[in-house]
């Protein structure tokens, strides 16, 4: 099961070139989407506008040290997370993303180079592709039932939904049916198509609700972090109060703040 392309089994009831356009059309919303979402929340001009009231306010930072800046924005924010001062969250969202790093690109390479029996290809790609969907679902999962801020420290309902939580609900919905697809494809189960339209129909959902979701803030991210950097090195700190000594004051009486 763990090194099987279900892709390429898939080929003898749907031809590649159907799978290979769906991913194309998916890359097409993921970019149309965080375009739209970058010019109507009005991120991008947000961003340059603070860039640019940072630089005027603070002495200039240099091009070696912007560099060390750069860099430790990568290792540090991006890589690592380091934006999360909790370390269950930190974790939770670390098995998450590497997890749909490993999943995605997987995918891509099996729908497209060996996306048929007759092009098999290493066993490596399907085993990645099963070890980053399980990454994502412990990860995700995790942070549904145990972290989030309205469950850990507030005490709703898991199965509280609101708009924000579209994006980790239908990714969780993705990874969980194209697993059980899969699975279901290698038993020989009747049901592995009716699986794998709930599997395309849940990954459409994903990538195509990126103006509302939170998908397109992975790609801002990034460069708010290394700008929020720069404010701190040339001492504007982007006009923010520092940050506060004793967070746990903010906690509740009862419960041990666990949600920053």
């Amino acid at each position: 099961m763990f090194t099987s392309n279900p892709f390429a089994e898939l080929s003898a009831s749907l031809p590649p070139a159907v799978m290979q356009a769906y991913v194309v059309v998916m890359i097409v919303l993921v970019a149309a989407g965080t375009l739209f979402d970058v010019v109507h929340k009005g991120s991008a001009r947000y961003f340059f506008d603070n860039w640019r009231k940072s630089k005027s306010k603070g002495p200039q930072v240099g091009g070696g040290e912007l560099v060390s800046i750069a860099i430790q924005t990568a290792v540090v924010d991006v890589l690592a997370s380091g934006e999360f001062c909790n370390a269950r969250r930190r974790v939770a969202h670390l098995l998450t993303m590497y997890g749909f790093v490993l999943h995605v690109i997987s995918t891509v390479v099996m729908v497209f180079r060996y996306a048929t029996p007759a092009t098999p290809g290493p066993d490596v790609w399907p085993v990645l592709w099963w070890i980053g969907g399980l990454m994502i679902l412990v990860g995700g999962y995790w942070f549904w039932f145990f972290i989030r801020v309205d469950v850990a420290a507030e005490g709703s309902s898991p199965f509280r939904l609101m708009r924000a939580d579209l994006f980790v609900l239908s990714l969780l919905a993705s990874v969980t049916l194209g697993l059980i697809w899969a699975y279901a494809q290698t038993r020989g189960s009747s049901w592995s198509h009716a699986w794998f339209a709930l599997y395309v129909i849940a990954t459409t959902v994903l990538f195509g609700s990126v103006p509302w979701s939170k998908f397109a803030h992975m790609f801002f991210k990034p460069a708010a972090a290394f700008e929020k950097r720069v404010s701190y090195a040339n001492g504007t700190r982007s006009n923010l109060p520092g940050p506060a000594d004793k967070p746990e004051q903010f906690g509740s009486a009862r419960t041990a703040p666990r949600h920053y």
